[in-house]
């Protein structure tokens, strides 16, 4: 009976996600042994679910008939798991999720503590890093991701808030160097900018009319890692382009002065985001409205 349901559900997640490759993404298993499973659940059954050619798949008239009738029995069956889950005292198990390394570790890495306080039987695993991961791939429950989501494929996502920009420099570099007052001015000036695998981040900024400009900046000093580029600023290295909720207590205390002020920067979407399903344990939902709650007030109070 184990088997069967397994192959139940690995025949649902094919049918639904259209094809064997993408339900093993999603399920974390190899395109074989989703393959395999659905082969062996043919057997018992006698019939065939799928047209297969090399190029596409589709589910046969006693497929399609098979597939209603699972969906429904695995939907009241999540139904019925989810009422558990949310009939519990409080949220439980391990909870592992993802957020990006500074971010995570000065904005969702307190919030994510005190949950942890708040919810003794909950388990929880934090990775802190700036890699683009896969969740199901990677059994991740729940990330926090800041800029733009590359792939919803298979992803829900919840908006937390706007990481703004701040274009900065110390006082220090401004007397040696002076202050641009436009942006090409700023191709006369050192600028320390962010870099990863996928190049440099460019600075974006809206025009008088709110259309995105960005602004391809010229630098021979690159990290990976804003609090270094943060200090490398405070050190008079250069001018940079900062999240507030980084630099919002260097701006008042006048360790770091704000530049080009009169430009708009274009801020970054920040996102909860997680596998989809059709219901949501309690560990993920409480973990999302606790980020939903309290991130947004974090930003505000660092704006600049």
């Amino acid at each position: 009976m184990h088997d069967r349901l397994s192959g139940v559900v690995t025949f649902v997640q094919a049918a639904e996600a259209g094809s064997f490759a993408l339900a093993a993404q999603r399920m974390g298993l190899s395109r074989s042994a989703v393959g395999k499973s659905i082969a062996r659940l043919e057997e018992q059954l006698g019939v065939r679910l799928f047209h297969r050619t090399t190029r596409s798949q589709s589910l046969t008239d006693d497929g399609q008939g098979f597939y209603e009738r699972c969906a429904r029995a695995l939907a009241e069956l999540e139904a019925a798991e989810a009422a558990l889950d949310s009939g519990r005292r409080a949220p439980s198990g391990k909870l592992r999720v993802s957020v990006p390394a500074l971010f995570g570790r000065r904005c969702v890495a307190p919030i994510l503590l005190d949950l942890a306080r708040h919810h003794p039987q909950l388990e929880l695993e934090v990775s802190l890093t700036d890699r683009v991961i896969d969740l199901v791939e990677d059994g991740i429950d729940l990330a926090v991701r800041v800029g733009p989501l590359a792939s919803s494929a298979g992803l829900m996502s919840r908006r937390l808030g706007t990481q703004v920009m701040v274009v900065c420099a110390a006082p220090s570099y401004l007397a040696e160097r002076g202050t641009p007052t436009t942006l090409a001015d700023l191709d006369l000036h050192q600028n320390i900018a962010y870099g990863r695998d996928s190049g440099i981040v460019q600075w974006r900024f809206a025009d008088a009319g709110g259309r995105e400009r960005t602004t391809a900046i010229k630098s021979r000093i690159r990290f990976d890692d804003l609090e270094v580029i943060a200090d490398a600023t405070l050190a008079g290295a250069g001018i940079a382009w900062l999240p507030c909720w980084l630099v919002a207590d260097r701006l008042r205390e006048g360790t770091l002065v704000r530049v080009l002020a009169r430009e708009k920067g274009l801020g970054c979407d920040i996102h909860a985001v997680w596998p989809q399903t059709r219901h949501l344990t309690s560990k993920v939902r409480t973990a999302i409205d606790a980020l939903a709650a309290r991130v947004p007030a974090l930003l505000a109070a660092t704006a600049c």
